[in-house]
Protein backbone atom coordinates (compact mmCIF):
# COMPACT_ATOMS: atom_id res chain seq x y z
CA UNK A 1 0.00 0.00 0.00
CA UNK A 2 1.73 3.52 -0.78
CA UNK A 3 1.82 6.27 0.99
CA UNK A 4 -1.03 8.04 -0.42
CA UNK A 5 -3.52 5.04 -0.09
CA UNK A 6 -2.49 5.14 3.57
CA UNK A 7 -2.94 8.59 4.47
CA UNK A 8 -6.79 8.50 2.73
CA UNK A 9 -7.55 5.28 4.54
CA UNK A 10 -6.12 7.08 8.15
CA UNK A 11 -8.42 10.04 7.26
CA UNK A 12 -11.23 7.71 5.87
CA UNK A 13 -11.02 6.20 9.55
CA UNK A 14 -10.47 9.40 11.33
CA UNK A 15 -13.67 11.17 9.47
CA UNK A 16 -16.46 7.78 10.60
CA UNK A 17 -14.40 8.22 13.98
CA UNK A 18 -15.24 12.06 14.37
CA UNK A 19 -19.10 11.36 12.91
CA UNK A 20 -19.46 8.69 15.37
CA UNK A 21 -18.87 10.49 17.93
CA UNK A 22 -21.13 13.44 16.95
CA UNK A 23 -23.78 11.13 16.01
CA UNK A 24 -23.51 9.98 19.68
CA UNK A 25 -23.17 12.93 21.23
CA UNK A 26 -26.46 14.20 19.62
CA UNK A 27 -28.13 11.25 20.24
CA UNK A 28 -27.56 11.90 23.91
CA UNK A 29 -28.72 15.42 23.71
CA UNK A 30 -31.53 14.73 21.82
CA UNK A 31 -32.38 11.65 24.54
CA UNK A 32 -32.37 14.53 27.62
CA UNK A 33 -34.37 16.66 25.77
CA UNK A 34 -36.93 14.68 24.78
CA UNK A 35 -37.42 14.06 28.34
CA UNK A 36 -38.62 17.42 28.85
CA UNK A 37 -41.26 17.57 26.03
CA UNK A 38 -42.91 14.79 27.39
CA UNK A 39 -44.34 13.06 24.56
CA UNK A 40 -43.46 9.12 24.94
CA UNK A 41 -44.76 6.70 22.56
CA UNK A 42 -43.28 4.00 20.49
CA UNK A 43 -41.69 6.23 17.81
CA UNK A 44 -39.81 7.44 20.93
CA UNK A 45 -38.86 4.36 22.45
CA UNK A 46 -37.31 3.45 18.90
CA UNK A 47 -35.49 6.56 18.17
CA UNK A 48 -33.45 6.09 21.06
CA UNK A 49 -33.16 2.57 22.53
CA UNK A 50 -32.99 -1.05 21.30
CA UNK A 51 -35.09 -3.89 21.61
CA UNK A 52 -33.64 -5.05 24.50
CA UNK A 53 -32.42 -1.99 26.19
CA UNK A 54 -31.51 -2.40 29.95
CA UNK A 55 -32.10 0.90 32.14
CA UNK A 56 -30.85 1.20 35.40
CA UNK A 57 -32.80 4.42 37.01
CA UNK A 58 -32.87 5.51 40.43
CA UNK A 59 -36.32 4.20 40.95
CA UNK A 60 -35.95 0.80 39.20
CA UNK A 61 -34.58 -0.83 36.60
CA UNK A 62 -36.08 -2.15 33.15
CA UNK A 63 -35.48 -4.86 30.64
CA UNK A 64 -37.03 -3.73 27.13
CA UNK A 65 -37.97 -1.08 25.02
CA UNK A 66 -41.94 -1.38 25.62
CA UNK A 67 -40.96 -1.76 29.55
CA UNK A 68 -38.46 1.04 29.48
CA UNK A 69 -41.87 3.17 27.57
CA UNK A 70 -44.26 2.14 30.24
CA UNK A 71 -41.29 3.21 33.39
CA UNK A 72 -40.19 6.93 32.04
CA UNK A 73 -43.84 7.42 31.40
CA UNK A 74 -44.92 6.95 34.34
CA UNK A 75 -41.87 8.93 36.06
CA UNK A 76 -42.06 11.66 33.97
CA UNK A 77 -45.88 12.03 34.99
CA UNK A 78 -44.52 12.82 38.65
CA UNK A 79 -43.41 16.38 37.46
CA UNK A 80 -45.20 18.77 36.14
CA UNK A 81 -41.97 20.17 34.23
CA UNK A 82 -38.54 19.32 33.65
CA UNK A 83 -35.03 20.40 32.44
CA UNK A 84 -32.51 17.80 32.10
CA UNK A 85 -28.87 18.81 31.10
CA UNK A 86 -26.07 16.72 30.31
CA UNK A 87 -22.57 17.70 29.75
CA UNK A 88 -19.16 16.58 30.42
CA UNK A 89 -19.57 12.79 28.13
CA UNK A 90 -16.48 10.97 27.55
CA UNK A 91 -17.32 8.55 24.51
CA UNK A 92 -15.34 5.73 23.88
CA UNK A 93 -16.03 4.01 20.10
CA UNK A 94 -15.04 0.47 19.57
CA UNK A 95 -16.27 -0.79 16.12
CA UNK A 96 -20.17 -0.82 16.24
CA UNK A 97 -20.29 -0.24 20.09
CA UNK A 98 -19.72 2.47 22.06
CA UNK A 99 -19.74 3.20 26.07
CA UNK A 100 -20.56 7.24 26.95
CA UNK A 101 -20.20 8.83 30.27
CA UNK A 102 -21.62 12.18 31.43
CA UNK A 103 -22.83 14.20 34.58
CA UNK A 104 -26.33 14.76 34.19
CA UNK A 105 -28.09 17.60 36.78
CA UNK A 106 -32.00 17.10 36.50
CA UNK A 107 -34.70 19.96 38.04
CA UNK A 108 -37.97 18.92 38.48
CA UNK A 109 -40.68 21.05 39.56
CA UNK A 110 -43.36 18.28 41.46
CA UNK A 111 -47.01 17.76 39.52
CA UNK A 112 -48.29 17.42 42.98
CA UNK A 113 -49.95 20.78 42.98
CA UNK A 114 -46.83 21.86 45.59
CA UNK A 115 -44.63 23.98 42.73
CA UNK A 116 -41.90 21.58 44.82
CA UNK A 117 -39.04 21.41 42.69
CA UNK A 118 -36.41 18.33 43.37
CA UNK A 119 -32.93 18.43 41.56
CA UNK A 120 -30.62 15.59 41.02
CA UNK A 121 -26.93 15.65 40.02
CA UNK A 122 -25.29 12.42 38.93
CA UNK A 123 -23.59 10.39 36.02
CA UNK A 124 -25.16 8.97 33.34
CA UNK A 125 -23.24 5.53 31.90
CA UNK A 126 -24.66 4.53 28.49
CA UNK A 127 -23.61 1.15 26.18
CA UNK A 128 -24.57 2.24 22.50
CA UNK A 129 -24.65 0.18 19.48
CA UNK A 130 -25.28 0.78 15.68
CA UNK A 131 -27.85 -0.12 14.20
CA UNK A 132 -29.24 -0.10 10.80
CA UNK A 133 -31.06 3.35 11.88
CA UNK A 134 -28.31 4.67 13.43
CA UNK A 135 -26.39 4.86 17.42
CA UNK A 136 -28.75 3.16 19.74
CA UNK A 137 -28.55 2.88 23.83
CA UNK A 138 -28.74 -0.41 24.39
CA UNK A 139 -28.06 -0.32 28.40
CA UNK A 140 -27.55 3.11 30.59
CA UNK A 141 -27.30 3.15 34.26
CA UNK A 142 -28.22 6.83 36.27
CA UNK A 143 -26.52 7.10 39.45
CA UNK A 144 -27.38 9.89 41.58
CA UNK A 145 -24.79 11.71 43.90
CA UNK A 146 -26.80 14.32 45.25
CA UNK A 147 -30.26 15.66 45.30
CA UNK A 148 -31.93 18.56 46.91
CA UNK A 149 -35.66 19.72 47.80
CA UNK A 150 -38.29 17.26 47.97
CA UNK A 151 -38.40 14.17 46.10
CA UNK A 152 -41.35 13.00 44.32
CA UNK A 153 -43.75 10.11 45.89
CA UNK A 154 -43.01 7.30 43.82
CA UNK A 155 -45.89 4.77 43.82
CA UNK A 156 -45.00 1.25 44.64
CA UNK A 157 -46.02 -0.34 41.13
CA UNK A 158 -43.38 2.14 39.72
CA UNK A 159 -40.41 -0.58 40.61
CA UNK A 160 -38.25 -2.64 38.59
CA UNK A 161 -40.42 -3.75 35.65
CA UNK A 162 -39.58 -6.49 32.44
Amino acid sequence: MDTESMDTEAMRHQLQHLTDRAEISDLLDRYLRSLDEGRFDEAWARAFHTEDVTAEMPIGTVHGRAALLAHISAAMALFDRTVHLGTNAVIEIDGDRATARGAQLSTHVLADGSGEVFVSAGHADSELVRTADGWRIAASSLRIVWTRGTPPRVPADLGAQT
